[in-house]
């Protein structure tokens, strides 16, 4: 399956900069009005207190590129990063593995989709690993791994939408917004003379917690 892609999208990578109110320079410390003033040294002799050392907080944001997909009932597959060529998301040929766009973003992050799309289906292969889609119900959870870390999803939306109307949209491959999980793969009626599908099946999910 090869996925159109009208007009570009790209992951949105968003910087916050904090500002220091009464910052200072080298050596000079704020004081309580707010001017500088010397920084304070230990004493010859004065034994210098250690640095605390901190340790990650429970809250921490992990993120991490998919390698595998965990569907409602256990069943799982190989995740491989999948780019676009000439405008279009190609997936793995393999049925049985899917795929993740490259350009969305990664599983954890703050805001955009993390896109994985696959095959429902091949002629000389069979079913696809994604032909479960059309089973998947609201509130049941997806589980993204990789990398040692784990992402949890709850299904929130299952949409048929036609091929041009996803592509001219782009809602699904939104990369603003809060962060959400977008399964794609292919559904409708096969047309033979436009070869292939002449649908989308999506799946809308959002995080259930922080990844971890």
């Amino acid at each position: 399956m090869a996925l159109r892609l009208h007009r570009p999208v790209a992951a949105v990578l968003v910087a916050g900069v904090l500002e220091l109110a009464g910052c200072a320079g080298p050596g000079v410390a704020p004081d309580a009005g707010g001017a500088g003033s010397p920084a304070v040294s230990a004493s010859p002799g004065e034994p210098v207190p250690s640095a605390r050392v901190g340790s990650p907080a429970p809250s921490t944001r992990v993120r991490f590129v998919p390698a595998s997909v965990e569907l409602p009932g256990g069943a799982r597959a190989g995740v491989e990063p999948a780019e676009t060529v000439d405008g279009e998301l190609v997936v793995p040929e393999n049925v049985r593995h899917v795929g993740w766009w490259d350009g969305s973003a990664e599983a954890g992050d703050p805001f955009g989709s993390t896109v994985i799309a696959g095959h429902v289906d091949s002629a000389t292969e069979g079913l696809g690993f994604f032909a479960r889609l059309r089973v998947i119900r609201r509130d049941e959870v997806v589980t993204v791994r990789g990398g040692g870390h784990r992402a949890r999803y709850r299904v929130t939306s299952v949409q048929t939408v036609a091929k041009d109307a996803l592509a001219a949209s782009g809602a699904a491959l939104d990369q603003e917004g809060g962060h959400r999980l977008v399964l794609i793969t292919c559904a409708g009626s096969y047309r033979a003379e436009r070869g292939g599908y002449d649908s989308n099946l999506v799946v809308t999910a959002e995080p259930v917690g922080l990844a971890r």
